[in-house]
């Protein structure tokens, strides 16, 4: 690096330190001057705060007058007129009134802006002017009430016609197969092979479906039941023990 660039950037860097060093012993100098006023600031913001809040409260009860008269309608001008002070100060009054109770501010085609502060009479009588009148709404809801049954009808009448081919559907699962009764049996001779029939052989035997045996098998009338429906008109019982359907008449 030659000379001539290193003494450039030395000149540089003078230029640089020399205002800094000027502003560290100015304020070293005069930092008591700073605290002051800092002080002096805080102090004016906070009596200007204080001055604030003294005046709103005096003008609290024109603007309750005014939200009062005006349904909760109010604007800029007609709280300055009303109190007489400039519209400056009525608009950042309701500025803030407006934060504090959430009303809503509408801008009219003029360039103002009308603020509206929703109370419990306003709010009343927002209600009673949605309520319809009885007599608007009687006619067209004996209307619609003549259609709503007009509609029903057919329903019904499908709703019977469903029963009917539930109930028929029931009645053909109730009913015991005919092709069971119609089917040629089998001697008992050679049905107790070995002195007993198993529940789908006596289903079979008796012309009804094997769940019919399996439900009345612990029945005390069972030997009476299967005796109306054997084709020779034997009484059957039934082994807890051993599973299967004997014969009470006598074997075979």
């Amino acid at each position: 690096m030659s000379e001539k660039t290193i003494e450039g950037y030395g000149k540089g860097f003078l230029v640089l330190i020399l205002p800094i060093s000027v502003a560290i012993i100015f304020f070293v100098n005069t930092w008591r001057i700073w605290i002051v006023l800092v002080a002096l600031l805080i102090g004016l913001r906070l009596f200007q705060s204080y001055r604030w809040q003294q005046w709103c409260t005096k003008v609290n009860p024109t603007f309750h007058q005014l939200i009062e008269s005006n349904q909760g309608r109010i604007t800029p001008i007609d709280l300055a007129i009303k109190g007489n002070f400039s519209g400056t100060k009525a608009k950042r009054y309701l500025d803030t009134k407006a934060g504090e109770f959430g009303a809503r501010i509408v801008k009219v085609e003029d360039g103002n802006q009308v603020y509206h502060f929703i109370t419990a009479k306003t709010l009343s009588s927002l209600l009673d002017s949605s309520e319809p009148e009885a007599e608007e709404f009687s006619a067209p809801t004996l209307k619609s009430s003549t259609q709503i049954l007009a509609e029903l009808e057919p329903k019904k009448e499908v709703s019977h016609a469903e029963s009917l081919v539930n109930e028929t559907i029931s009645e053909q699962i109730n009913a015991e197969p005919e092709h069971l009764h119609t089917e040629d049996k089998k001697p008992l001779e050679k049905q107790l092979l070995f002195g007993s029939l198993i529940q789908s052989e006596l289903a079979k035997r008796l012309g009804v479906y094997s769940s019919t045996v399996f439900k009345r098998r612990n029945d005390p009338q069972f030997s009476e039941w299967s005796r109306n429906r054997d084709p020779d008109g034997i009484a059957w019982t039934y082994s807890k023990e051993t599973k299967e359907f004997f014969p009470v008449d006598g074997e075979a």
